[in-house]
């Protein structure tokens, strides 16, 4: 497909065969597994101001909690005995967290099983606290590029440029990390134009993952009063994405399950996905992870039961990335 192809079918309200298409290319290239990985929030401090997020450094309403090394360890501890065997830790920018730290958590982590995968999405960092966490056993490492057009990328991200975040991806890979990538639909200022780039960008780069969920306004953010992105243009950007790249690891992202609650999951499972991120995070502190407004969190029971209902088969196992090999 080229641009203007895409922008076509992002324009189609309803087209059932691009999504039996990417269920199709789903099926023979991933096969029916849905990995369910675990997900610990562990502080929702953030030095960065991005205009969308709840977490943002000037957002002084917001409730902060940091949870100790240990807190973090016992999270994954409960990740781990429900079998399943990926621990994402996920954080803002919280550079409270030094680099020995989140190494010896790495570590502790890692040895709870001699098969877990350590998924690390804790925004930008040196590039040697990067190599620090590879060599410490992280194997992968989700940071959304958000939008491949960079001016777009700056007015949403006052003072930071896309071009850095674009070569930290690159130094990930290089370290060896599997390396998530991913965009958000319907931020304030984005064209079909600019999705049809951003689903060509992934399909050019090809990341191990690649996380697409809706824009979603938090009522504390410059962004509060922006119409939250729309749940059929996330589906098809989904279904896109799916068919161009072929093996990318797609979750159903945590907005989608919030902005359409009762068909957000098996519709991305429909349109391609084959990830449920299930929310392990003290639940006294998931209200407060909130980087948008009425935040969903999926639980375990839940994502087993949506993937039974659409034929799919549950998988704990740890899901490599398909493309991760010679990267």
């Amino acid at each position: 497909m080229n641009k203007h192809t895409i922008v076509d079918y992002l324009r189609n309200p309803n087209d059932p065969v691009l999504f039996k298409q990417a269920d199709a290319v789903r099926r023979k290239f991933c096969g029916n597994a849905v990995f369910i990985r675990g997900l610990v929030e562990f502080s929702n401090h953030c030095c960065r101001n991005c205009l969308y997020c709840g977490l943002r450094g000037n957002n002084r309403v917001l409730r902060r909690y940091r949870l100790s090394p240990d807190a973090i360890v016992a999270a994954g501890r409960t990740i781990v005995k429900r079998g399943i065997r990926t621990v994402v830790l996920q954080s803002g920018d919280d550079f409270f967290y030094t680099r020995p730290m989140l190494c010896s958590i790495i570590k502790r982590i890692k040895s709870l099983h001699p098969d877990t995968a350590v998924t690390l999405s804790v925004g930008e960092r040196r590039l040697d606290d990067y190599r620090a966490f590879r060599d410490a056993g992280a194997d992968r490492y989700l940071l959304k590029h958000e939008t491949i057009n960079p001016r777009l990328y700056t007015a949403v991200h006052p003072g930071h440029r896309l071009s850095r975040r674009l070569r930290i991806l690159e130094t990930l890979r290089k370290l060896g990390y599997q390396v998530g990538v991913g965009i958000i639909v319907g931020l304030p200022g984005q064209t079909l134009d600019d999705l049809a780039e951003d689903i060509m960008f992934m399909r050019d780069w090809m990341p191990g993952m690649a996380g697409i969920g809706p824009f979603i306004p938090q009522q504390h953010t410059p962004f509060r009063d922006h119409v939250p992105g729309d749940c059929a243009t996330v589906l098809r950007v989904l279904a896109l994405t799916r068919i161009m790249t072929k093996t990318v690891l797609l979750p159903v992202t945590t907005a989608l399950s919030s902005i359409a609650p009762g068909e957000g999951l098996p519709c991305a499972l429909k349109a391609g996905a084959n990830v449920i991120m299930v929310n392990f995070t003290p639940r006294e502190k998931r209200r407060q992870y909130a980087i948008y407004d009425n935040k969903a969190a999926v639980g375990f029971k839940k994502a087993c039961t949506v993937i039974r209902q659409v034929r799919r088969v549950i998988s704990l196992e740890r899901g490599d990335a398909f493309s991760a090999e010679g990267k």
